[in-house]
């Protein structure tokens, strides 16, 4: 798993820090996986927004916060990874 992220944290180290970041992700609309997601953030920090599909049956998430570190943004994506179902953009 660590090799997957490898190419993000070169990305990412570039990157002065603490930055605004924009984390995206879709899942299918199932309140609980929504809850898991948003629960990795802080909500009175984070600026998260939910959009349906046109059918309802996947819910695109956008979250904007202040990360402080590439080590803070990829703990997210890692936390993300194990909720099953969830794409991270």
């Amino acid at each position: 798993m660590k090799q997957d992220y490898d190419g993000l944290r070169e990305r990412l180290e570039q990157m002065s820090f603490p930055s605004l970041y924009l984390f995206k992700f879709i899942v299918k609309s199932d309140l609980k996986k929504i809850a898991q997601i948003e629960s990795l953030f802080h909500s009175e920090k984070a600026e998260i927004r939910l959009q349906e599909s046109s059918k309802g049956a996947f819910v695109s998430i956008s979250v904007k916060e202040v990360m402080l570190s590439a080590d803070e943004i990829l703990t997210v994506y890692l936390k993300c990874s194990e909720i099953e179902g969830v794409i991270a953009l």
